[in-house]
């Protein structure tokens, strides 16, 4: 009877410990709800729990030393805390200055003569004129020879000027001009209707139909540098990739369609656009690539890791996220996992500025010992979690991606996360937010070419508005076999070279801009 008891006991503990995991998952699933609805939350534990993590790994690895490295192991690599500027910075040198003199009041009724100037004080305020958009008027008038005139049988052959070359051919707006319109709807994330409503007032109506015409006529002339920028990536030692959704317009209702993002780091970022998000896509994106690729654990890459060509590299901030959804129904076990993994990121933010060779040493040391911790522990909490719930999913997904996830122990270039092409796919994510959909397949492609330039233009810190201008300029004459040296990754060199500083003078449009005509 007793016994009886006992395994009933037992059973009753069971179902009750499993209804409260059940509601806890329910917990779960209205938060993720409601994140939905009124937007994304850092994936950040409180200040106190972020300590007790601190603390729960020293527990679990049996040694305070293993939670971090030692200030020797990376005394060369420099602090990595960046402090918050204090104080009033002073305004930029290459703003043109404006002298403003303020005298006394006494000083001005009694006159300069009277008095002996022994110090000033200076301060500079910011001021802003409004922007002007303005015509350009060419000219172009024609000739007859004075002896040809004069001579009645002989036609007089009349000279003219050939036309000013624009980037498209007898268009109405100059390179500055259109530079601003791809800057504020891909970099300002402006919708058409906004850029209409600027132009308008500024003095200009401007369709948004013609606006969206300038942007797909200057596809042809820019794909090549996209594409050259395309096959230099290839060149690089790993590529981080990811996607994301976009609607775009059709008859009935608005189909479904993807943007990709691959950066070659430090080197390019360069977007496609698919219809699908499917093997024909990664093919079409990554085709002839041979090397480590940092990406999600999605089928879509699967084909690519086959014959070896290319070697999956798992993303750690992945892996956090899964156990940081466990949080709401296993909390205990989800901050055992989120210590091991913040100890690796705390390890990686040391050794950011650290050369390949020192990060791979001191992962070797530090980072090797966490990571085989880590596995450990998810291989003895497999048989404990519940089927179908946030814990079991996160610990299969770490399970699977062990190999991928190690990756980075064995070779110090390649990265911890793939947080680097979800932050530049994020620039699609915000515009997306304003313009709502794309028009069609062929202002995504306008879109993804513009869009590599100006991220690209981010990457190398390189001003957008007066690279485009510059690289409109320049592109109708340029070289197709030199067309790399257009990219940002090369641009503050190019622009060194003497040829270009004599192609650009020698653009009357590039002068207005400069305010050098008019």
């Amino acid at each position: 009877m007793v016994r009886e008891l006992s395994e009933q006991n037992a059973k009753l503990a069971d179902e009750r410990e499993r209804y409260r995991t059940l509601y806890l998952q329910m917990l779960e699933l209205n938060q993720k709800l409601e994140r939905g609805l009124f937007g994304q939350k850092a994936e950040k534990l409180p200040p106190d729990q972020a300590q007790l993590t601190l603390a729960l790994l020293a527990a679990l690895l049996g040694d305070r030393a293993g939670a971090e490295p030692p200030a020797e192991a990376v005394q060369e690599i420099g602090p990595h805390i960046r402090r918050k500027p204090t104080g009033r910075k002073p305004l930029p040198e290459n703003l043109p200055r404006i002298e403003i003199e303020v005298l006394p009041d006494e000083v001005k009724r009694a006159g300069l003569d009277a008095f002996v100037k022994i110090g000033e004080e200076v301060s500079e305020v910011v001021e802003r004129r409004p922007a002007s958009l303005v015509a350009v008027r060419i000219t172009r008038p024609k000739f007859v020879r004075v002896a040809d005139r004069a001579a009645q049988s002989v036609p007089a052959r009349v000279l003219t000027a050939e036309p000013l070359e624009l980037p498209i051919p007898r268009g109405l707006a100059g390179p500055g001009m259109l530079a601003d319109t791809i800057v504020r709807r891909w970099q300002d994330h402006l919708p058409l209707n906004r850029l209409e409503a600027i132009y308008a007032r500024e003095g200009l109506e401007l369709a948004r139909s013609t606006v969206c015409g300038w942007h797909e006529e200057l596809v042809p002339l820019a794909r090549p540098l996209v594409d050259a920028m395309w096959e230099d990536s290839f060149l690089a030692p790993y590529l981080c990739t990811d996607a994301t959704g976009v609607l775009v317009q059709a008859k009935e209702r608005c189909r479904s369609a993807h943007f990709w993002v691959v950066v070659a780091p430090e080197r390019h970022v360069l977007y496609r656009y698919s219809r699908k998000h499917d093997r024909a896509a990664v093919d079409g994106m990554l085709a002839g690539y041979r090397g480590h690729l940092v990406a999600d654990a999605h089928a879509v890459y699967d084909h690519l890791y086959a014959d070896g060509s290319v070697v999956e590299v798992g993303c750690w901030s992945h892996c956090r996220r899964y156990f940081f959804k466990a949080l709401g129904s296993e909390p205990e076990h989800a901050r055992e996992a989120l210590a091991y993994i913040r100890g690796l990121f705390d390890l990686e933010r040391q050794l950011a500025e650290a050369p390949p060779r020192k990060r791979e040493a001191v992962r070797a040391e530090h980072a090797k010992p966490l990571v085989e911790g880590f596995f450990q522990w998810c291989a003895g909490k497999q048989d404990q979690v519940l089927d179908d719930t946030p814990m079991a999913n996160a610990v299969r997904y770490a399970m699977n991606q062990r190999e991928a996830l190690s990756r980075f122990l064995d070779d110090g270039r390649l990265p911890l996360h793939n947080n680097g092409s979800e932050l530049q796919l994020r620039r699609q994510a915000i515009g997306r937010k304003n313009w709502l959909f794309l028009g069609s397949d062929q202002g995504a492609e306008a879109n993804t070419t513009f869009v590599s330039l100006l991220a690209s233009c981010q990457m190398h810190g390189i001003e957008p508005w007066g690279y485009l201008r510059d690289l409109l300029c320049l592109l109708p004459n340029w070289k197709r076999q030199r067309v790399l040296e257009l990219s940002p990754l090369y641009w503050n060199e190019t622009l060194k070279q003497e040829h270009t500083q004599q192609l650009l003078a020698a653009n009357p449009f590039r002068q207005v801009t400069l305010g050098q005509l008019g």
